[in-house]
């Protein structure tokens, strides 16, 4: 009897020994892993089966603040996690080809463990501030910069004169000696880290249709491959892929064949206030910038999840941050870019660009938790809501209608960037406004009916009077629940 116990325990060992990703447990209380849904695949949902409303920000690197520091530079992340962890952020998103994580920084193939060490600490800062984390590869977009003059968007090593097996970036994604760069990279970072709780998922690459190659089909037949090869490698983990800012009619085709892509698990979208897109969406107030980009998306019916994961303002053609940031201290951007993706049938809020100059340096962080505080207890997988929207008077009105709960985000459509941020009109007081339930299709208004004010943090409830309401005084917007 003792014998046999003692075979078992080596064959137990034995296993761990060979299959360290395979043995990795759960951590106590934890959820699981997050994934697509399987009763309502339009979400995420925990592999307990308990919804998963990602909310969070893209974290892509230190600020530069401190570029002879590395450890200033990891607190000062650090910091930017407390932020958004204390205000009920959920997730973050980072480049590890980011130079100042990039572990391959020096030669083709050969990876540093002083950068590893770094992705090591932010992904036990992460887990230490309850933030699951979304894994971008790649980003680069040439090998020489004859082929495209972004120092940021280079990479160098893989070139033949520096040694690499390259000759330009189009033989990255067709040769052998490409996709091999690529997948020993993968194979890399699973025997490091595996499919962990962790991980939000894994992006094949920032905006890859900027490298020039969507037109081709050696193009998507590389992201075919290579997504199909890192859910291999990471099977309990999401997997995905990006494109640039959905800001031409040119870009459509190429959208929807990447977001309608089988092994795409998450359809993305990115889109910025950009004054110098060609798409006049792109001038419009925020609000409609980010729910047009969600509803273009979710007009392909791509039975995934569907996020806007980039958005943000920029100077025109994406030449830096919006010089209206410094204006916005009230944070009007930032609570269109939560707000506008989820009420228009995004799996979760936005995710705003400009982290530093933006949401830190103007002390923004509460945002995440107001919008918390609106959808507090909301479980869209089981509520499966029907999404609409209108405008009646001076307000544009999101609607939720779903199983258990009414939501309506109120919009005051006089106040925009345009009126608070490049006039410096301040936003009006609104007072004594009824609102018709009946509009958005509520016919039950006997229950309560709870009102959120994100400007003031205050909760009021109402009654109703036949199917009107009269709204409480306030500025910008508003949201009504009704359970």
């Amino acid at each position: 009897m003792q014998s046999n116990i003692l075979i078992m325990i080596f064959l137990l060992i034995l296993f761990i020994s060979c299959n360290p990703n395979k043995a990795k447990q759960l951590p106590a209380g934890s959820k699981g892993y997050i994934e697509v849904s399987k009763e309502n695949p339009s979400f995420f949902s925990f592999s307990d089966g308990s919804p998963y409303i990602p909310v969070g920000i893209n974290m892509i690197n230190p600020s530069g603040r401190y570029k002879d520091n590395p450890d200033s530079s990891m607190l000062e992340i650090e910091q930017w996690m407390k932020n958004l962890s204390a205000n009920g952020g959920n997730y973050i998103r980072v480049w590890l080809s980011q130079s100042f994580w990039d572990m391959e920084d020096v030669k083709a193939g050969e990876y540093s463990e002083e950068k590893l060490k770094r992705i090591d600490r932010f992904i036990e800062m992460a887990r230490a501030n309850g933030l699951r984390i979304k894994m971008t590869l790649e980003h680069f977009r040439s090998v020489t910069l004859q082929e495209n003059n972004q120092t940021w968007a280079n990479k160098g090593i893989y070139h033949t004169s520096n040694g690499g097996p390259l000759d330009s970036i189009r033989q990255y994604i067709t040769s052998d000696e490409g996709r091999q760069l690529f997948l020993r990279k993968i194979d890399f970072y699973k025997e490091r880290y595996g499919s962990d709780t962790i991980f939000f998922g894994w992006e094949l690459w920032n905006e890859m249709n900027a490298m020039k190659g969507p037109e081709d089909e050696a193009f998507y037949d590389w992201n075919m491959t290579m997504l199909k090869e890192v859910k291999r490698r990471f099977p309990e983990n999401l997997v995905m892929q990006s494109f640039g800012s959905f800001d031409n009619e040119n870009v459509r085709p190429y959208y929807k064949r990447l977001m309608l892509m089988p092994w795409n698990e998450v359809a993305q979208v990115h889109r910025y206030l950009d004054l110098g897109a060609r798409m006049e969406v792109c001038h419009e107030p925020m609000d409609i910038i980010c729910s047009s980009a969600v509803s273009e998306i979710k007009s392909y019916n791509p039975v995934k999840p569907v996020i806007l994961a980039e958005t943000g303002a920029v100077e025109p053609s994406h030449s830096g941050p919006s010089k209206f940031y410094p204006a916005d201290t009230a944070g009007i951007l930032l609570h269109d870019i939560l707000f506008a993706p989820f009420f228009s049938g995004s799996a979760g809020a936005g995710m705003s660009w400009h982290w530093e100059s933006y949401v830190d340096k103007n002390h923004l962080w509460y945002h995440f938790g107001r919008f918390q505080k609106a959808i507090e207890g909301i479980d869209p997988v089981a509520e499966n809501f029907i999404y609409t929207k209108f405008e009646i008077d001076r307000l544009r009105v999101y609607s939720m209608r779903g199983s258990n709960t009414k939501l309506l985000w109120i919009r005051d459509k006089n106040n925009t960037w345009q009126s608070e941020l490049r006039d410096g009109k301040a936003p009006e007081f609104i007072t004594g406004l009824d609102l018709d339930l009946k509009t958005p299709g509520i016919d039950d208004t006997s229950g309560p009916i709870e009102i959120y004010d994100p400007w003031q943090d205050k909760w009021t409830t109402v009654k109703a009077e036949g199917s009107i309401i009269v709204l409480p005084d306030f500025r910008r917007s508003l949201i009504v629940r009704i359970r």
